[in-house]
């Protein structure tokens, strides 16, 4: 997506705030910054260039850094609560704006809380994802990190600040593994958003707020979000704080899939009464990619499962990566491979070939086949001919080889790609014969 055009809006003491709008739905909704934040680098991250990108659809989306971050004025102290909120005020008297939805993730929502107790005339509704009413853990909210918990963050965070390990370290401390898919220019992303001085002050700031004491008078309605998995009785416990909110809890565990932040606006336009776009189906011409684990099955009983298992998760983040970086759509794990889409052949081969190399690296090795054909789109998944004919092809692939079928290298002509004849193949299942072609290089 091109990146929209950034303004500033100047507080009363002095500080320029930068925002952005972006599209013109029937309803204004700006949207507060968690933590990092920049109005401009946001829209070169992928993930967040489609999050963001459905409320434009829907909306007309503003966008602002906090003071101190961003592209906002950074010769100033980050802003506490009260001063994102003035800061905010400012922004929309910028845009000429008299009323909004309020939102935003994680502290970014507590911050458009406290916005929509203390200028209620100007709020239409609240929308919060992932709520946390505060940081740290008290004996009425036990939820919140413990001080040495605290600790290790400021360390990770000082010490891997403005680094792509930033993100998986501070993920090792819940002993969790971070997806490759947040991962990916997060440092880049840490760095434009701010120092490392700068991000420990936001730190300290967060952990010293607690907004529960203002949510009983947010009486517009509230929409509160998370996922469908593990303990609710956070997201209920700040929800019993507010007059009118209501818990919507979204499908699936991975908050960094696009199929995520598709239930997402689903759930926000619903509660802002919008029309939901009907479910995408029908039929499309695409390209399917599909690979698969070399003797994964002996590897298995070699590593044992537990080694088996870690080696696993990391050929399935380095092969999502290498998806997302090629622009196709990562459809499933086959258990130990893939199914994707692309747009274009030419894509799925550079993709399936760089998927070699990465798990390469991991001393593992990987067949492929890709075809192109009709597939019909059912919610999140694609079905038709041409999908088994996909899995056909990688099932006949050696190790290390990518295999195609004619469409594929008729359609690639010019693409500097090159093959060689792998003759004609039966494929089980398939009406007739195929003929298929080696990648080579």
């Amino acid at each position: 997506m091109k990146t929209p055009r950034t303004r500033y809006a100047k507080t009363d003491d002095g500080v320029y705030i930068a925002y952005q709008v972006v599209g013109d739905g029937p309803v204004d909704l700006v949207w507060q910054f968690d933590y990092y934040g920049n109005v401009d680098a946001v829209w070169e991250h992928p993930l967040w260039a489609t999050y963001l990108g459905g409320f434009a659809e829907y909306s007309r989306l503003i966008l602002l850094d906090r003071r101190g971050t961003g592209q906002s004025s950074r010769s100033v102290p980050p802003s506490d609560m009260e001063t994102r909120v003035s800061d905010l005020r400012a922004v929309l008297d910028g845009v000429g704006v008299d009323m909004v939805v309020a939102g935003g993730h994680r502290q970014g929502g507590a911050a458009s809380a406290l916005f929509a107790a203390t200028d209620p005339d100007r709020v239409r509704a609240l929308v919060w994802e992932w709520p946390d009413a505060r940081s740290l853990w008290a004996p009425d909210y036990p939820w919140g990190a413990r001080p040495e918990d605290v600790g290790r963050t400021h360390q990770v965070t000082e010490k891997y600040w403005g680094t792509d390990a930033l993100f998986p370290m501070l993920w090792a401390l819940d002993d969790e593994v971070v997806p490759s898919e947040i991962t990916l220019g997060m440092g880049k992303m840490s760095r434009y958003t701010c120092t490392p001085d700068v991000a420990l002050e936001m730190d300290r700031i967060w952990n010293e707020t607690d907004v529960r004491g203002v949510l009983p008078a947010v009486r517009v309605p509230a929409l509160l979000m998370d996922h469908d998995v593990g303990d609710r009785s956070q997201i209920d416990y700040v929800a019993s704080l507010m007059p009118n909110a209501k818990v919507v809890r979204i499908r699936g565990q991975d908050e960094f899939q696009p199929e995520y932040h598709q239930r997402v606006h689903e759930a926000i336009r619903t509660f802002l009464g919008l029309a939901v776009p009907a479910p995408k189906s029908g039929r499309v011409l695409s390209a399917v990619l599909f690979t698969d684990i070399v003797d994964s099955t002996k590897r298995a009983a070699d590593l044992g499962d537990g080694a088996w298992k870690d080696l696993l998760a990391a050929h399935d983040e380095r092969a999502r990566s290498t998806v997302e970086r090629h622009g196709g759509r990562y459809i499933e794990s086959t258990g130990d491979g893939l199914l994707a889409t692309f747009d274009g052949p030419a894509r799925a081969v550079r993709c399936a070939q760089a998927i070699r190399e990465a798990v390469g690296e991991l001393g593992l090795r990987i067949r492929a086949g890709c075809h192109v054909g009709e597939v019909e789109l059912v919610g999140d998944r694609v079905q038709g001919i041409a999908v088994h004919i996909g899995a056909r092809i990688a099932a006949l692939a050696g190790p290390s080889e990518v295999l195609v079928s004619s469409t594929v290298k008729d359609l690639v002509a010019g693409s500097g790609l090159t093959f060689e004849d792998a003759g004609e193949h039966e494929l089980k299942g398939v009406p007739d014969r195929w003929h298929l072609y080696r990648v080579v290089g």
